[in-house]
């Protein structure tokens, strides 16, 4: 009879916990209409529509960003060293790091629907008054506890899930920053072995320069003894062949400036950089830039600006949420008693679970504070969006042209060493056949090493263009 009636009314009282949890619940979907988390939706971008300026405005989404550097460069010593790059810069590395540290926080996010659970062992000993309530029959109290809680959180307004999205979100912001550090990488050791070459074509140039000038001092004697010249045309010569020996020390200290700076791009030491020659330079590039809205796929910085906008949207819709009421249910149980010895008792066991919503009132304005900040950081993230796609189109537009106008250059530049060169034989025979001054020698030979040296330099920027339209379009790190 009593077994009866003790089953009778535990399961009352179940029944009663059910109605009040059932309750709840349907409270909380009720209020959950009130408000949703918002998905989020790719701003529309008009910028992209003239971004690129230029009237001839790509129709093939086809881009030469999609080429690999791998199949870009063709000198196998830059292939080497964009693969050393890759694997030892000290940039990438710390990227790298970066993104370990955003998948564990991107994983924690993942864990926000998993209970909490925790477990406690409590020894307790009280040394009671003799005034108080119990004082007088004990004078202390040794208690002993083994028991565990759990407590769980409903994601009835989202706020969990625009957590976990908002840490996906930065664990691919992360991702995509790497990607950029690659680009950025591959850039500049492109460069830095292109301007290797282009250097060691003017060290060639100036030393011939050298050669020949130092030949024509002694011309330059012989027709002074010979009553032809005077000692100043000699000093002139002299002072022309002094000036392309210290051209050829400037030259040869920024090759060494060079080699530094691109054995630091490879994370390591100074040391000779093995290399080709400039004039076997080939770069397969198809120039194709496709159309602007590629950049929000391709180039990796203004993927992960659009992914930094995507977190900022995500806790916007977590600070929204908590002017909501939250849902949690807690329970916790175990084993309680005085006695140690009978710690593990059938008698010793305890539970309790509570369910309860709470809805926040008065609270220093800590939840519209951090709403309104919340709001402004979207929006700070949407107007870095756009500044980073602005910024792309306007290195792709400068980039193209560029290369364009280096293009066209090149042509001219050949002509006028053709001229010059000439100029300078003629004046040279002229001058020892009595006809020409020696200054309008002078001047010839100046002009035409200069011309020399621009049309290297010239040859230089037509390939470093390549190089920044490929970065521009966001080549490099597939």
């Amino acid at each position: 009879m009593f077994n009866q009636l003790k089953v009778k009314l535990m399961n009352a009282i179940q029944t009663i916990y059910r109605a009040k949890y059932l309750t709840l619940i349907a409270i909380a979907l009720t209020l959950q209409s009130c408000f949703v988390a918002k998905d989020y939706v790719q701003p529309e971008m008009e910028e992209t529509e003239n971004l690129y300026r230029t009237d001839n405005l790509p129709q093939d989404s086809l881009s030469m960003a999609a080429v690999s550097w791998k199949e870009m460069f063709l000198d196998s010593y830059l292939s080497s060293y964009i693969e050393e790059g890759l694997q030892n810069n000290l940039d990438i590395r710390v990227a790298i790091q970066q993104i370990v540290a955003a998948e564990a926080y991107m994983k924690q996010g993942k864990a926000g629907y998993l209970p909490t659970l925790s477990t406690t062992a409590q020894a307790t000993h009280q040394e009671l008054s003799k005034n108080s309530q119990f004082g007088g029959f004990f004078s202390s109290i040794d208690q002993y506890e083994l028991s565990g809680s759990l407590s769980w959180e409903a994601d009835i307004w989202g706020k969990i899930r625009s957590n976990k999205r908002a840490g996906e979100a930065s664990f691919l912001q992360t991702v995509a920053a790497h990607k950029a550090v690659k680009t950025e990488l591959i850039a500049a050791i492109a460069s830095n072995y292109f301007k290797l070459l282009a250097l060691d074509e003017q060290l060639r140039i100036t030393k011939s320069t050298i050669r020949t000038r130092d030949s024509s001092v002694i011309t330059i004697k012989a027709l002074k003894e010979a009553g032809d010249v005077t000692q100043v045309a000699v000093d002139q010569y002299i002072a022309q062949y002094n000036n392309a020996k210290a051209l050829q020390l400037d030259i040869e200290y920024e090759i060494f400036r060079t080699e530094n700076s691109l054995n630091l791009l490879l994370g390591r030491p100074g040391r000779l950089v093995e290399r080709s020659e400039l004039t076997q330079q080939e770069i397969n590039a198809d120039i194709s830039i496709g159309v602007p809205t590629a950049l929000l796929r391709n180039r990796p910085d203004v993927i992960a600006s659009e992914y930094g906008l995507i977190n900022a949207f995500e806790l916007t819709n977590v600070a929204r949420s908590n002017f909501y009421p939250s849902l949690t249910i807690t329970g916790s149980g175990g084993f309680q008693s005085l006695d140690i010895e009978k710690i593990l008792n059938a008698n010793s066991l305890f539970a309790t679970v509570v369910g309860g919503l709470t809805q926040p009132i008065f609270n220093q304005r800590s939840i519209r504070t951090q709403h309104e900040v919340a709001k402004a950081q979207q929006e700070q993230a949407f107007i870095e969006f756009r500044k980073t796609l602005l910024t792309a189109g306007n290195e792709v537009s400068n980039a193209l042209y560029a290369y364009k106008t280096e293009s066209e250059k090149f042509k001219f530049r050949k002509k006028e060493v053709e001229s010059l060169r000439q100029a300078e034989s003629d004046s040279e025979v002229l001058l020892k056949n009595g006809y020409a001054n020696y200054l309008d020698l002078l001047t010839a030979r100046e002009s035409a090493l200069n011309a020399e040296l621009n049309v290297i330099d010239n040859k230089l920027q037509q390939l470093l263009t390549i190089v920044d339209l490929y970065e521009a379009l966001g080549g490099g790190w597939r």
